[in-house]
């Protein structure tokens, strides 16, 4: 189903400690409506699914434009907290994270810090990773390897660290692009350094430090454990209980890792890479019912489905032995669930790239949609809300015989002038009603539930 603009809108220093981190009381709550904020990437339970509210059939022109925020460099999705959206880009020389109202868009307060990060494959040189929102603090972790805490209310350092040089990490393709995840008061940050004298001119035949997932005190930022024998991906860690305990999988350059939360002991490696050395996995591992984890990426082996157990994880079904025909070859979406299917963009490139369904427990191929470019999905209770890398916003139904469009839209402002510039490589947010989506330069908030 090409998509152009046409079609679209016919077709319906290790610790720098400051004071104690504000706890916000309920009337700090900034929110303009009840439900569920956003307060990391891929939402509330990581997985890019809210229960609600319903969302309305839009018209044709989409929901009404609400605000608008100028940015500078970066692909970070924002993240939402107690009515406050923030959005991490660079401006210059700096990083920059700006706390903005949730129902206006006014700034609340802006932080910055120095980066010198220079992409290696010419993409621009702002944050790739969102913002962690976690027990009054916020958290930035830029490409340059600056990881730093903030009060979440006011914007005051906490602390920082700079992990990339701490651990000896040798440049990524793209740099840092792993968000953290946090619980309890643990932050959960893939690193993957090297040992001293390594150097990028031995890219391919870098060693480990064990380093490739480091566990820090949200507090103080003191390092508790790390683990795993790898390198950085791009796939961020995912939390799960699995086993009676509370576990990390992580699909770092070489494969899953389950490591246990608490001690940060490992129970297994799953290799999972393709062989060119210029591949990435990016997409993050999908927990489903059952102890099934879900497994892709785009250069090579594409996707697995694992049972989880404590040694070994059980191979039910994997593309890697499949020359042609394979599954899902997911590049940056996260697949999401849909009962007895996944969701996903399939493809390594804008032109090959197809929206597709997948019967988790088979890997067959439900239904499949050319001409969106790459995607990125969230869903709403049964409303799926689909950003293409080009502008386009679809509305679809969760149907699991095909793609079932109930709006499809470029977002324009008042004189018909597009507000999304490409690339929009940003999955998309959704907090109390207030879809939030970002292009080249620009975030916009639209009113989700608005006809």
């Amino acid at each position: 189903m090409p998509i152009s603009r046409r079609s679209a809108l016919g077709a319906l220093g290790f610790f720098s400690t400051l004071p104690a981190f504000g706890q916000a009381g309920p009337d700090e709550d900034l929110s303009p409506r009840p439900g569920n904020d956003w307060p990391s990437f891929l939402g509330p339970t990581a997985d890019s699914v809210l229960p609600g509210p319903e969302l309305p059939v839009w018209k044709a022109s989409g929901p009404p434009l609400l605000w608008q925020l100028e940015l500078g460099e970066g692909y970070s999705p924002p993240s939402v907290w107690r009515g406050r959206v923030y959005a991490y880009d660079r401006e210059g020389k700096e990083g920059r994270l700006r706390a903005v109202h949730l129902a206006t868009g006014k700034e609340l307060w802006s932080f910055t810090h120095p980066t010198d990060y220079v992409d290696n494959y010419g993409y621009d040189g702002g944050p790739r990773t969102s913002p962690v929102v976690h027990d009054g603090l916020v958290f930035i972790y830029g490409p340059e390897g600056w990881l730093h805490a903030l009060d979440a209310l006011s914007g005051k350092l906490v602390w920082k660290r700079q992990l990339s040089r701490e651990l000896g990490v040798v440049q990524n393709f793209f740099g840092v692009g792993s968000t953290p995840v946090a619980t309890g008061e643990r932050l959960l940050v893939q690193v993957g350094g090297s040992p001293p004298g390594s150097d990028a001119a031995d890219f391919g035949q870098l060693k480990s430090t064990g380093s490739a997932l480091v566990c820090l005190n949200t507090r103080t930022g003191a390092t508790v454990w790390k683990a795993g024998e790898d390198l950085a991906s791009y796939s961020g860690p995912v939390l799960a209980t699995l086993g009676g305990a509370s576990r990390v999988l992580l699909l770092g350059r070489s494969g899953l890792w389950s490591i246990q939360t608490g001690s940060g002991k490992v129970d297994f490696h799953f290799p999972h890479r393709a062989r060119p050395l210029e591949s990435a996995n990016a997409a993050n591992p999908v927990v489903l019912p059952g102890g099934h984890v879900l497994i892709t990426e785009t250069y090579g082996p594409g996707a697995a489905l694992l049972l989880w157990k404590s040694d070994k994880p059980e191979v039910v079904w994997t593309d890697a032995d499949k020359p042609r025909g394979k599954s899902l070859q997911a590049h940056w979406c996260t697949p999401v669930a849909c009962g007895e299917q996944v969701v996903c963009s399939s493809g390594r490139h804008e032109g090959n790239a197809e929206l597709r369904a997948v019967d988790w427990r088979t890997g067959k191929v439900a239904w499949s949609e050319p001409g969106m470019g790459r995607c990125s999905i969230l869903r709403v209770g049964n409303k799926l809300v689909v950003q293409a890398e080009r502008g386009p916003v679809l509305l679809a139904r969760v149907n699991p015989a095909r793609l079932d469009v109930q709006r499809a839209f470029f977002p324009e402002d008042k004189d018909g002038a597009p507000l999304l510039r490409s690339p929009c490589w940003a999955a998309p947010v959704m907090a109390r009603g207030h879809l939030l989506l970002r292009g080249a330069g620009r975030l916009i908030c639209l009113d989700a539930l608005v006809t």
